[in-house]
């Protein structure tokens, strides 16, 4: 007998095979907790041994007369895990290459939260225009143009920006400087 019609005795010689359900029922633990052990994650393992069981389903007539139905899942389980492993790594190498590590930056010192949060308190025009000179280091010429205001607006929001600013921050005028 050759293998083929060997196996077409052993399928048809069975007479009622498991159900789906009842070795669903009987093995997805158990196949879960043996992926859980393999990849660490609980939720990857069964989303692995449901998508294996997915695959026996599609083709239960069949398998369903296999010695070891069980066996056949078990092993899609596992080369899903394998591939879904091997992606994952080929994936870190691919990242690992790109890009390097990005330099660390420390956050915001106190003085730039304290600078920051007091500009907060400024009318918002006297806010772009101390941001737009002193931070952006624009001339008050441009900032008028931006703005749509003549230069002596803008040295106006200027001057009352930084006495503000002075108040809040507990500075004197000689400080500041005057534009």
């Amino acid at each position: 007998m050759t293998t083929t019609a060997a196996r077409e005795a052993r399928i048809t010689a069975e007479p009622d095979p498991p159900s789906f359900d009842e070795v669903y029922a009987a093995s997805f633990a158990d196949l879960a907790v043996q992926l859980y052990a393999y990849f660490g994650d609980r939720q990857e393992a069964q989303d692995v041994a449901q998508e294996a069981f997915c695959r026996a389903l599609a083709r239960w007539n069949t398998i369903a007369r296999y010695d070891d139905p069980v066996a056949w899942i078990r092993r899609v389980a596992w080369n899903l895990a394998v591939s879904r492993w091997r992606r994952a790594r080929t994936a870190m190498n691919f990242l690992r290459r790109q890009r390097p590590d990005e330099p660390q930056t420390e956050g915001p010192g106190p003085e730039r939260v304290t600078l920051i949060a007091a500009l907060g308190t400024l009318p918002s025009a006297q806010r772009r225009a101390v941001v737009l000179h002193y931070l952006a280091d624009l001339p008050v010429a441009e900032i008028a143009l931006r703005e749509r205001v003549t230069e002596v607006t803008v040295r106006s929001h200027l001057h009352r920006g930084r006495a503000a600013l002075a108040v809040q921050l507990k500075l004197t005028e000689s400080h500041g400087g005057a534009s």
